[in-house]
């Protein structure tokens, strides 16, 4: 029964209480009709505000990007809020004794969709969107937080309330920002924001810093727009409207190139307030309050041991850049994070702890290029970059502090093109292997694209077939192993990722991709540079060249090598990769008809199904054998996908209850392949 609570659950006073100084709770209701979920009984879904105050003298905050600039209440601290949302077992005595926290990407949240095959929702209710409730059967206390204040202006979205930083005087401060937007049609106007996100507005429209430049792709020069061929508006119908986060241009927006507006505005927002919430609040969730009564959410304390924070593409860059300035010791100086597992994030951070920082903005090989996402350094242990004599590593501070967790780092094909996985365990200039930390793991999903695949494949805006590769079975795997690794010392499975000594990590150029008639292999793929953002930028997360400059040559990043089918040949292959109905590419291009077709399409991968018959083959100049000649007939290849299944089960990278769903899915795959129903669709 939905029960709404109007009046705050507790007031925690004092800083030396923690940063957490009241909840607020909006609802307190049952899940799924309160029906038992397993060991873990039923659970109840709580939805509240957080409230924080923070000394900004503490030098657990003093990492804080402007906190000396931030406003002070009459007791000197910083306050803020962020929208909560917890799902956890009605009697918390019967979980698991871990906090699952993921950390939401642009505001969502995505791990039920992950972990219990359901279907995406931003506020959880029905059956199918809590798919096979694995996560509330292992009896995992599910938390999610707002840490980002440009989330889209949507109701549902996971939001940051954050101040913004003021002069001494308390005037206003200005910098300059920079907008990047690549149109997939011709268009007028653009918002200044990354996609759908919250945009800062310019503050000075004629400064003479102000311009528009176009360019065909990242690396290419650029080139100016005439001021008077274009203002900050946009277009409503026949009307141009001023507008003071829209940029609109007279002859129209080109699909495929480049637009970047660097403008002045002002009042930047503390963006670093994000992770010191995540901080705050997870540290409230397993430690509790001392010395204050027990209520509805710090009782936790009794039964949460350990906190796993899980962070999928920008969420994961959000937990590497979280480790590396050092927000995973709290401001009573104990561990945060017990576990931390970033997926999908490549080599990147983020712009989540800097001045006028927009943490929307990641950084593809021709989307949101050259802001401070693939910068030094990139691997978890110290590193030294021979050109700039830049030294550092991601766990550099965690190390010092002694609250270094276990770590997962889980990659997909796109992100050695599009993200710089390699970098996370290679050397800077690509020759040799780098060594990971003692408690970390690498493991790469082979043939699969950024975010999981769905069947049937279907072209939207790109040239190939997108990947249809579901990859969720080795998270649910994965999860289980992390959370046996914390709860009960049990090693995860080793490491499996492409190592250059072994010839399985290459240059794009060295690739040996089958030749297929239509289908054009990536020349050019995401490059980390060496970027110089200003003077201020690294001691005081000021930047002050918009856009930066570039300091000589790019690190160098590399891509799996593939077999004779076109599939990689190192990490995780799934039962639909061993046994392959296709080559599953982490690539593909864009399509004509949106531009810059020689360019990578953001986040999707290739499907390029086999033929049916030698006959179709050979007709098609196709190398690869044909379905026919692997597979005597459906019964053969599905045993031969059950034998991958438990080949993987018995290396602990897919769950054995899911063999049987893997081998459904295969036969539908096969299925739906054999009829001619692939085409092109």
């Amino acid at each position: 029964m939905r029960k709404s609570l109007l009046l705050a659950a507790a007031l925690l006073a004092g800083p030396a209480h923690g940063a957490v100084h009241r909840i607020y709770f909006v609802e307190r209701s049952d899940v799924l009709g309160g029906r038992s979920l397993g060991p873990a009984g039923p659970y109840e879904r709580i939805i509240a505000k957080a409230y924080f105050r923070i000394d900004p003298k503490l030098e657990a905050n003093r990492i804080i990007s402007d906190i000396d600039l931030a406003p002070r209440n009459a007791d000197g601290m910083v306050e803020f809020s962020a929208d909560l949302y917890v799902l956890r077992p009605t009697d918390p005595a019967r979980g698991n004794g871990t906090l699952l926290f993921e950390v939401s990407n642009r505001g969502r949240k995505g791990m039920l969709a992950m972990f219990n095959l359901a279907e995406a929702s931003l506020d959880p209710r029905t059956e199918a969107e809590f798919g096979d409730a694995l996560l509330l059967e292992q009896g995992y206390t599910l938390v999610w937080l707002g840490w980002q204040f440009d989330v889209p202006r949507r109701e549902g979205l996971m939001r940051l309330y954050a101040p913004v930083a003021r002069n001494p005087d308390g005037s206003s401060i200005t910098g300059l920002i920079r907008a990047e937007f690549v149109a997939d049609a011709r268009i007028f106007s653009h918002s200044l924001a990354d996609r759908e996100h919250v945009a800062y507005p310019v503050a000075e429209p004629n400064d003479p810093e102000t311009r528009l430049t176009v360019r065909e792709r990242a690396e290419a020069p650029r080139r100016t727009i005439p001021r008077s061929e274009w203002q900050f508006a946009r277009l409503e119908g026949d009307r141009v409207v001023p507008d003071p986060t829209s940029v609109y241009l007279k002859s129209g927006f080109e699909p495929g190139m480049i637009y970047e507006v660097v403008y002045r505005t002002k009042d930047p927002v503390l963006v670093g307030l994000g992770p010191a919430a995540v901080r705050d609040m997870i540290s409230f969730l397993k430690y509790g309050v001392p010395d204050q009564p027990i209520f509805v959410l710090s009782d936790s304390r009794r039964f949460i041991r350990r906190a796993i924070g899980f962070g999928t593409s920008q969420s994961g860059r959000f937990l590497r850049t979280f480790l590396y300035y050092g927000f995973n010791r709290d401001e009573q100086n104990r561990q945060v994070f017990d576990g931390v597992w970033a997926h999908v994030a490549g080599a990147g951070r983020g712009s989540f702890n800097h001045r006028f920082a927009q943490p929307s903005r990641d950084g593809h090989p021709h989307l949101n290029t050259f802001y401070p996402t693939d910068i030094f350094p990139f691997t978890d242990l110290e590193q030294v970059d021979p050109v700039t004599g830049w030294r550092g590593g991601i766990l550099h501070k965690a190390q010092q502090e002694k609250v270094v967790p276990k770590i997962f780092y889980t990659n997909c094909s796109y992100e050695y093109w599009g993200r710089s996985a390699s970098l996370i365990h290679t050397s800077l200039d690509g020759a040799s292997d780098a060594p990971l930390a003692e408690n970390t793991r690498v493991y790469f999903i082979a043939g699969a694209q950024h975010g999981p695949g769905s069947f049937p494949p279907r072209r939207s805006g790109t040239q190939n077939l997108s990947n249809p590769n579901d990859y969720r079975w080795a998270m649910r795997a994965l999860l289980e192993a992390l959370q046996r690794w914390l709860a009960e010392g049990v090693d995860p499975p080793p490491s499996t990722y492409p190592l250059v000594a072994r010839g399985e990590l290459v240059p794009p150029g060295k690739l040996a991709f089958p030749k297929l008639a239509g289908v054009a292999v990536p020349q050019r793929i995401q490059r980390a540079w060496r970027v110089d953002y200003g003077p201020e930028f690294l001691r005081r997360g000021i930047v002050s060249f918009e856009p930066p400059k570039i300091v000589g040559e790019p690190y160098v990043t590399l891509v799996p090598q593939v077999d004779a089918d076109g599939n990689e040949i190192a990490g995780i292959r799934l039962p639909v990769v061993e046994a392959a109905l296709g080559s599953f590419t982490g690539w593909n291009l864009r399509a004509p008809e949106i531009g810059a077709p020689e360019e990578l399409y953001s986040m999707v991968g290739s499907y390029i199904p086999f033929a049916r018959t030698k006959a179709e083959r050979e007709k098609a100049g196709d190398r690869r054998p044909s379905v026919e000649e692997r597979y005597p007939n459906r019964e053969a290849y599905l045993s031969r996908l059950r034998a991958a299944a438990e080949e993987l089960a018995r290396r602990r990278f897919v769950r054995k209850e899911d063999i049987w769903k893997i081998v459904e899915t295969g036969a539908a795959q096969w299925d739906f392949l054999m009829a001619g129903k692939v085409g092109d669709r």
